[in-house]
């Protein structure tokens, strides 16, 4: 994108786990249970509870078209006080006012003294009670459907609902910790080999990122809110010119996908909630406007003025609704104007399209690799100069992009190989110092790239600070100027010396 700098960089749902039992109660209810034949287990059934996925061990059974969860985590989800009794095999659970009471095997629960008919009972189950989920969630005012496709229950709490008819009578505006709440655990982190970017979930499996936060790598993960790892399979779509990819992670999220917004109703001055993970602050939230619409390269992005760093890339862009609009993408840095873009989510909707109506192969689902070839033996001097040009000539800091031109390569008596660049000068009279750390990485990651291509070849890397001056300059060693002639002198030094044999060796560190 022209005039813009892409920030390269880097969300998700917690997990409600469920409680052991205490040991007086799994004796007992071991005992009891002695007789009881289980209902067969069915592999795959998830929770969902306001978007997020509950965990239970055991996991959940199907008996009758009814699905029976343990008692203790289902019940601390809806933040009520659990009390087994284990002389009468009975389960008291008090939120409130509310108070709902289960037998094990009884036909009929009591909820706040009244009795209430069970389709099917409670049951212990290899020392586990094992409760009816739809009455639980009734009793506590909450909407539960059951998506037998998926094998998954939906369930949505009475504070949920409370919320959207809030927002429902304030023309479904949302405030932006409203929005946070409904899509939190949708925004992701991603790490890979070769750097860091946020993601937003799309799918089951599918999350949404820009192209360059995966561009060249081999390996990486998505890290959800909780902090759960998940692997990344692979890019399943990607548009490398809108700089959209949707890659594919190694099992389900268990995690509702955000809901798309009309890209019709975006409009310039709309209020909009960015979420990200500015350098790996995990799902870090930002408000703004949707400042200006900016057309490049036959793309069109949002200017938002929401702030965001290197690390947001692929981070989401909401509006009122708690819907998505765009994808962060980029920013300008050294200005006091706020001028971050965003690519419009519906880019995207064709690519999701496309994998809806045929999914890829898994076969076909793989990281896009370096760029790098995997041997240069047999490369001349000018190859490997172009490549480095290429490849090495620029890397994005915290400070900003330091850039290195004047790349020479060549090969003394020895065999070495020696490679030779001049860094940005304004880049390094402001920014050198506090980005020195991250200048180190860049000469090692290009030493350890150059070795596995030339693994038999010594290297030396040295990076010249160069300046030329119309009057002859002061206070520099006088090896350091040069007159070129014509009334011009250049001062030029040693900024940065890297050598590798059989280790690394840094040297005149900026």
């Amino acid at each position: 994108m022209a005039g813009i700098r892409r920030g390269i960089a880097i969300c998700v749902a917690a997990v409600l786990v469920a409680w052991p039992l205490a040991g007086e109660w799994t004796r007992t209810a071991h005992a009891a249970a002695g007789s009881a034949a289980p209902a067969a287990q069915q592999d795959g059934i998830r929770v969902m509870l306001d978007g997020k996925p509950l965990s239970f061990t055991p996991a959940p059974i199907r008996e009758k078209g009814v699905t029976l969860v343990p008692m203790r985590p289902i019940f601390t989800a809806f933040g009520a006080k659990v009390t087994w009794v284990s002389e009468t095999r009975t389960v008291f659970a008090v939120k409130g006012i509310l108070s709902v009471s289960l037998q094990a095997d009884a036909r009929q629960a009591v909820v706040n003294g009244e009795k209430v008919a069970l389709d099917v009972p409670a049951r212990l189950i290899d020392n586990t009670m094992m409760v009816p989920l739809r009455f639980v969630a009734s009793a506590f005012g909450a909407k539960v459907r059951w998506e037998a496709g998926t094998q998954t229950v939906f369930i949505e709490t009475a504070e949920s609902l409370e919320r959207e008819r809030e927002a429902a009578e304030a023309g479904g505006r949302l405030t932006p910790a409203q929005i946070v709440e409904l899509n939190d655990d949708r925004v992701v982190m991603i790490t890979t080999d070769t750097g860091q970017g946020s993601g937003v979930i799309v799918g089951s499996r599918w999350v949404l990122t820009n192209w360059h936060v995966i561009d060249g790598s081999d390996s990486g993960h998505v890290i959800l809110n909780d902090g759960t790892s998940v692997g990344i399979q692979g890019v399943a779509a990607a548009d490398e010119d809108a700089d959209l990819a949707v890659v594919q992670t190694t099992r389900p999220l268990g995690i509702a996908p955000v809901v798309f917004a009309d890209p019709d109703s975006v409009r310039k001055g709309d209020r909009i909630v960015a979420i990200s993970s500015p350098l790996g602050y995990r799902n870090t939230v930002s408000e703004g406007l949707i400042s200006n619409f900016i057309e490049s390269g036959g793309i069109t992005y949002y200017q938002i003025n929401a702030p965001i760093d290197r690390g947001s890339s692929g981070g989401a862009v909401f509006n009122e609704y708690g819907e998505l609009v765009g994808i962060t993408t980029a920013v300008i840095r050294d200005t006091l104007a706020s001028l971050n873009f965003a690519v419009p989510a519906y880019y995207a909707e064709p690519l999701l399209g496309e994998l809806a109506a045929n999914p890829p192969a898994a076969s076909s689902v793989r990281f896009p690799g370096r760029k790098l070839p995997d041997s240069l033996a047999g490369a001349s001097n000018e190859e490997i100069r172009e490549l480095l040009e290429a490849k090495f000539g620029g890397v994005q800091t915290t400070k900003g992009l330091a850039t290195f031109t004047d790349w020479t390569v060549t090969r003394d008596g020895e065999g070495w190989l020696v490679m030779t660049a001049v860094i940005n000068p304004s880049f390094y009279m402001l920014y050198a110092e506090d980005a020195s750390g991250e200048l180190r990485w860049w000469a090692i990651n290009l030493a350890t790239e150059m070795r596995r291509m030339l693994p038999d070849v010594n290297l030396e890397l040295i990076v010249y600070y160069s300046r030329t001056f119309n009057a002859k300059p002061r206070g520099f060693a006088p090896d350091d100027v040069t007159y070129l002639g014509d009334g011009e002198w250049r001062v030029q030094y040693e900024v940065l010396h890297l050598q590798y044999m059989d280790k690394i060796h840094l040297s005149d560190i900026l």
